[in-house]
């Protein structure tokens, strides 16, 4: 046996497929990839995902004078919500509690989703805090937050000088 033979870089190595390159694998990942693009064209999510989490949908709309945000909360009580305003964040936090109950001649039915959520934005901003309102109307909860006066009198234009 010669030195040579010892030297790993001499010899030609045979390399290992990775369990991630096993063709089974890339098939299930194309089919999976498949599958959740099918169900978000859709807007909706596949059967493991549908109830295990809610988050709510957002809009944020921002004016001169104030900053609304609109969260879509359907079938949630003002109870269940809870919304708190920080220096720079807003923070809409809440528990969705839906029970069905369906009784009729040789069978019943009983279903109950849970679910706890919270929603942060980053205002980016000084805002008003003592005149933020929260209001809750056919399941969309509108916060209105009213910009400070500094910060009204800090916006400045700036000329553009043409050469």
């Amino acid at each position: 046996m010669s030195i040579k033979d010892l030297m790993p870089f001499g010899k030609k190595s045979v390399r290992i497929r990775d369990e991630e390159e096993h063709p089974f694998n890339l098939l299930r990942r194309e089919i999976d990839s498949l599958f959740d693009n099918f169900f978000r064209s859709f807007d909706i999510l596949p059967f493991e995902s549908r109830f295990s989490t809610f988050s709510p949908k957002v809009d944020i709309v921002e004016s001169e004078k104030e900053i609304k945000v609109l969260a879509e909360l359907p079938g949630i009580d003002e109870k269940d919500i809870e919304v708190t305003l920080n220096k720079d964040s807003l923070t809409i936090k809440g528990e969705k509690k839906e029970e069905k109950e369906e009784k009729k001649e040789g069978y019943y039915r009983m279903e109950r989703a849970y679910g706890a959520f919270s929603r942060t934005i980053q205002l980016p901003i000084e805002i008003e805090p003592d005149k933020a309102e929260a209001q809750l109307k056919k399941g969309v909860l509108t916060v209105t937050l009213p910009k400070s006066t500094k910060t009204l009198e800090e916006t400045k234009k700036i000329n553009i000088k043409a050469e």
